[in-house]
């Protein structure tokens, strides 16, 4: 639990930081059982969260009142002050949120929620009354419009409970984007009711590699999981009364292997026995993929169709990564196609892919993100590029007019270890530090002006090979999802300027509220005994990571 020092300095408790904090000043606000709450028109949802959140953890019933009532939380959009901005002012007789929209009014809640100390994370009371909060003011916007977190439960299946706490969590974090990624090799996670075994077949493998692809070991539990078409109804409204955008992600061509076993036919049938195929059991990058077909084409439009009718979001995330060629190469009705279509080669037969499902989703009002080997054979008119393989791609996207997410893997892939040496568990990929990652800067320094208003924003993403519960997902995210926030929310300066130091002065208070939250995070002084995966292979990369 904080100190009382701490308390009494706003500027050493909040996480992401706030652009601007006048006082603290001598007086004090109280959330207590004289306290109401009042909701201008377009505040409901936050009304909705203060009750359910600082009303359960503090036992107060908050009861609707007037506006000017005293001792009141008030809530008001005022669109003068720009998108997802809020105005908290904290003062004796009240506490006022002004928010530039609805998104930004929420915003404004979670700062005032770690005013209120770690208490008011948890869902019951335990410590008696709230702590006095002192008067000020805390004027806040984002730096970016796209501040997201992606999560892979093809590899390991998340229950929809645990996604509506990682919901829970982005939120806590003023992030606004969950990056769903739902299908790969080794299972399908979401209902199509025209193409039922793409669940009842798809979303279920016999075992699973532990650790690394190149570990010996296997856990032979069969796994699996999917979400039905209300459950996703009911993350995607969950997750929009808390102003998070969900982006689905239904991987083409590649990374498709669960789909082919549910339907033989959407592979290359010309080349390898589709029939025989099965879940894939193990890691890595799979050369089973879609065959570049008119029936491939009409089965995955009407996957699309049934999600689109779940996700309403703007942008559709289509995979196109790690997609081998060597089926193309050897497949006669492949060849075919590239000869019909008048290609160059199986690089511009995956563009011919990419763009047929980019004018696809653009006559249906929505627009194609994909991973930046969509970039290979040509980019898609309209396509906006997740720049992962390092800044290169993100930055040819954006230099070319096309909208981009920076999260680059050497710096803001979550699954990749956090400290070096034996202890961590499963340890995959380079080094990324607490620190590593506050540095991190998502507009790489060179790029024009014009290239740079392309940059929407940035993404952590959270790959769950070796992650295989709630748990170890927590592990790999925390605490370095609280430095990530501040990097996607916070005006910063230069990487080598930001001051860590004092980022880990106010991690003290962080790590009492994620406590309270029940999150497994890294500890400082590294991993808990039953944290650790002694004799689990993982795959380290020393050194640096490069800029590329």
């Amino acid at each position: 639990m904080p100190d009382k020092d701490l308390i009494s300095m706003p500027d050493k408790l909040l996480i992401p930081a706030p652009s601007i904090i006048e006082g603290p000043y001598s007086d004090n606000f109280l959330l207590d059982g004289r306290t109401s709450l009042t909701a201008a028109p377009g505040t409901e949802s936050t009304e909705r969260w203060l009750r359910a959140t600082l009303g359960a953890a503090f036992g107060l019933p908050l009861p609707p009142a007037p506006e000017g009532t005293a001792h009141c939380l008030s809530l008001r959009v005022d669109d003068t002050l720009g998108p997802e901005a809020y105005r908290l002012t904290v003062r004796a007789d009240g506490v006022g949120i002004v928010g530039g929209d609805a998104a930004g009014v929420f915003w404004g809640a979670q700062t005032l929620r770690q005013l209120l100390g770690p208490e008011s994370y948890r869902e019951a009371p335990v410590a008696g009354p709230a702590p006095a909060v002192p008067a000020q003011v805390v004027t806040d916007a984002p730096r970016f419009r796209w501040r997201g977190l992606m999560l892979d439960v093809a590899r390991h299946f998340m229950p929809k409970g645990d996604v509506l706490r990682q919901l829970d969590l982005l939120a806590a974090h003023k992030l606004n984007v969950f990056h769903f990624h739902l299908t790969d090799d080794q299972g399908w996670r979401v209902e199509i009711t025209r193409h039922p075994r793409l669940t009842e077949v798809g979303a279920w493998r016999a075992r699973t590699k532990w650790g690394h692809r190149a570990s010996p070991l296997w856990n032979e539990t069969p796994h699996g999981g999917f979400y039905t078409q209300d459950d996703i109804r009911e993350i995607v409204a969950y997750a929009a009364e808390r102003h998070i955008t969900v982006i689905p992600e239904i991987d083409v061509p590649g990374h498709s292997q669960a789909a082919i076993a549910a339907y033989p036919e959407l592979g290359n049938t010309d080349v390898v026995d589709t029939s025989a195929l099965t879940v894939w059991d193990t890691w890595g990058v799979n050369p089973n993929v879609l065959a570049p077909t008119e029936a491939t084409l009409r089965f995955y439009e009407g996957v699309f169709e049934e999600i689109l009718d779940l996700f309403p979001s703007t942008f559709v995330h289509v995979g196109g990564d790690e997609c081998p060629k060597d089926q193309w190469k050897e497949s006669p009705t492949a060849q075919a196609r590239i000869k019909e279509l008048g290609l160059a080669d199986e690089h511009e037969l995956q563009s011919w892919f990419i763009r047929h499902f980019d004018r696809w989703l653009a006559d249906r009002g929505r627009r194609l993100i994909g991973w930046d080997e969509i970039l290979e054979g040509g980019l898609a008119p309209g396509a906006a590029v997740s720049s992962w393989r390092g800044y290169a791609g993100g930055i040819t996207a954006a230099e070319a007019g096309h909208d981009v997410v920076m999260c680059p893997e050497q710096q803001v892939y979550l699954d990749h270890r956090q400290a070096p040496g034996e202890d961590e568990p499963m340890p995959i990929g380079y080094v990324r530090t607490l620190e590593d990652v506050y540095r991190f800067e998502p507009v790489p320094p060179g790029l024009s002006p014009e290239a740079a208003a392309h940059v929407l924003g940035t993404q952590a993403n959270v790959w769950t090979e070796v992650m295989e519960n709630r748990s170890r997902v927590d592990y790999q995210v925390f605490p370095r999802l609280a430095a990530f926030a501040e990097v996607a929310w916070s005006a910063l300066p230069a990487p080598g300027e930001r001051d860590f130091a004092g980022f880990e002065r106010r991690m003290t208070a962080h790590y009492a509220r994620l406590d309270a939250l029940g999150v497994d995070y890294r500890p400082p002084a590294g991993p808990h005994p039953w944290q650790q995966r002694p004799g689990v292979a993982g795959r380290p990369i020393e050194g640096a990571p490069p800029i590329v």
